[in-house]
């Protein structure tokens, strides 16, 4: 794009992604950039937007990241799927490219400290542990996950297991394969958390769950956020999402208008997106690192620190929340982290 400053977009847009979670950030993105040169653009140049899908292949993203560096963007910025979103980043920091992942918590993101990638969610292990204290609050003490094979699945039950088990709480892992409804009455389970991809498996495993008799009282569980985009099949699941109890008065002009455009109420992440935008457009317009950066966000002030375990530059205040979504479509904030 000549006579522009262009910042290359990675998200799920196809399936085996989750697409709603992509659509929602790309819609953050592009809104960003339409009122960054709405306002001048950077210093009088606009700001272009060159997307491309990942569909949750860790490869695809990689080979977008080459092709992006080639094209000259400034910075990529964007990508949901932590798995995905580590090796985007671990290609990007190889090739010099400035990369701010929106969405992804997997807590190591590069196999090394590094000053060219930065984060806004919370990395996982702060939020699965919140979420693990929510299930001991309420009383759960033998817990099940169904999980899929996954380094992210994986990173989230270690986290969950290490928390509760010095709490006295025992963890289960079961096969996806397998009978699930089965299972938890053999093991006796009061919740099960459901580490697997949306739609699929999760909505035919919500379903099973529910129209087991046996099962009456069960809790059902997402940490990773599915709910906030399954519907009716979503309600009553306890899931992690990245918002405050209040978002700024920017954020509630922005959510208005992406509730426009979407048709629908904005999830955290196409917040994550718009914030995302507004943190590079500062950082390219006053060549600030991210050590140095204050930008007034929709969900707060951002700023960034290296992470004390990781080394990953990280908004440390990043909002967190376990909520779950009544029938009547409401969202009811359960627990704050």
């Amino acid at each position: 794009m000549a006579g522009m400053i262009t910042l290359g977009a990675l998200a799920p847009l196809t399936r085996p992604g989750w697409t709603d979670a992509g659509r929602h950030l790309l819609a953050g993105l592009e809104l960003a950039v339409r009122e960054v040169n709405d306002a001048g653009g950077i210093a009088g140049t606009p700001l272009g937007l060159i997307v491309r899908d990942t569909g949750a292949d860790p490869a695809k993203a990689e080979a977008a990241v080459d092709e992006l560096a080639g094209l000259g963007v400034a910075a990529l910025a964007g990508e949901y799927h932590s798995v995905v979103a580590r090796a985007a980043a671990t290609r990007a920091d190889a090739l010099g490219v400035p990369f701010l992942c929106s969405s992804a918590v997997l807590d190591t993101l590069t196999p090394r400290p590094t000053d060219l990638v930065a984060r806004l969610s919370p990395p996982q292990s702060r939020g699965w542990r919140t979420y693990a204290d929510h299930l001991l609050a309420a009383g759960h003490r033998r817990i099940a996950v169904v999980a899929q094979p996954s380094a992210y699945w994986d990173a989230g039950t270690r986290v969950l297991r290490d928390h509760l088990t010095p709490r006295g709480a025992g963890l289960t892992v079961l096969d996806p394969a397998a009978d699930v409804c089965d299972a938890l009455v053999a093991h006796r389970a009061t919740a099960l958390l459901l580490l697997t991809g949306s739609p699929d498996p999760a909505v035919g495993i919500i379903r099973a769950v529910r129209r087991d008799d046996r099962l009456t009282g069960v809790l059902l569980g997402a940490p990773a956020g599915q709910p906030e985009f399954l519907g009716d099949d979503g309600t009553g699941i306890p899931f992690l999402r990245y918002l405050p109890d209040q978002l700024t008065p920017l954020g509630t002009r922005v959510e208005a208008t992406l509730r426009h455009h979407l048709g629908e109420a904005p999830s955290f992440v196409a917040f994550e997106g718009y914030d995302t935008v507004l943190v590079l457009t500062e950082s390219l317009r006053t060549a600030t690192s991210w050590a140095h950066l204050s930008v007034p966000g929709t969900r707060g002030p951002i700023t960034f620190s290296p992470d004390p375990a990781t080394g990953l530059w990280q908004w440390p205040q990043a909002p967190l929340q376990v909520a779950e979504r009544e029938p009547s479509g409401h969202v009811r904030v359960l627990r704050t982290g």
